[in-house]
């Protein structure tokens, strides 16, 4: 749940390494804007922006609860990532801070990566300690990624951008203070119509796999491991080859959680295409198989 979280507030997501592509790609900015709900209900707004420039990347985050859900929480947060792609690889994350803050307290983690082994990681409030909570070995900081730059999944090199076999996937993920482990497999393919996209994506089952650092006796850790009712919607971007959340649906103990991308806008060479804006707020995403 923490990965998708990190996604919006930050929640949602491994392969051999291969060199850059030959011909380098243009400096391209993703921004995607989405809507969050929860149970059906309108939960607050979330703005990704992506930039990309060779082998480099990095990303901006943040997130608002609107309506009731700001009244009574005053919750919002802000998160940052950056690092190095390479091929099919996973990324290599080298810095990740994420600000939380709500009406009654704020958190705010900085973690510095290298080789995809976490180096540093401050936390301001420390968590508190607690009997249930899962010790992090150093084991469980190598190899892994942030949970902003989960959100970057590099193609396959042999494959299309979305061929089915690239749904199959375990993203490694550190948040500063846990380990867990995002396992995605292939669903279904559809087409999908989004202002600033419209054609096909891959639709991926998610697991959540809790390595470390969490809390094994609490209600939602239990719920969260049994749950079977995640997915993400992955949508190509063609110049670093990338895979990237267009929509993420978790349900949670109190109704299904989605955040769904309401914007979507990639920019190459400061010019970006044309976007339409849709025309009912409920018509945002008309998806169907694809024949």
């Amino acid at each position: 749940m923490r990965l998708i979280a990190s996604a919006l507030v930050t929640l949602a997501f491994a392969g051999s390494g291969s060199l850059a592509q030959a011909q380098p790609a243009k400096p391209q900015t993703l921004k995607v804007s989405y809507d969050l709900t929860l149970a059906g209900l309108p939960l607050g707004k979330a703005d990704l922006l992506s930039s990309f420039n060779g082998s480099k990347y990095e990303m901006q985050g943040n997130a608002k609860l609107t309506g009731l859900a700001m009244i009574l929480t005053g919750g919002k947060g802000e998160a940052s990532a950056s690092g190095t792609l390479a091929g099919e690889a996973p990324p290599r994350s080298t810095k990740f801070a994420v600000v939380s803050k709500t009406s009654d307290n704020q958190r705010s983690v900085q973690m510095g990566l290298k080789s995809g082994r976490v180096a540093k990681v401050e936390i301001d409030p420390p968590l508190e300690p607690k009997p249930d909570r899962v010790p992090v070995k150093a084991a469980d900081k190598k190899g892994v990624v942030d949970p902003m730059s989960a959100l970057l999944m590099p193609a396959v090199a042999s494959k299309t951008l979305t061929d089915p076999a690239n749904c199959d996937r375990t993203i490694p993920v550190f948040d500063g203070a846990s380990r867990m482990n995002v396992v995605l497999s292939y669903a279904e393919t559809k087409k999908v119509e989004v202002p600033g996209y419209s054609g096909p994506v891959l639709v991926c089952n998610a697991r959540y796999v809790p390595i470390s650092g969490h809390r094994s006796e609490r209600p939602a850790t239990k719920f969260m491991q049994e749950n079977k009712d995640m997915s993400v919607w992955l949508a190509p971007i063609e110049g670093p080859r990338l895979l990237f959340p267009l929509k993420v649906s978790v349900r949670t103990m109190i109704g299904m959680g989605e955040m769904q991308a309401s914007l979507w806008s990639l920019e190459e060479d400061g010019k970006s295409p044309p976007t339409r804006k849709a025309e009912r707020a409920d018509e945002t995403i008309k998806a169907e198989a694809v024949q």
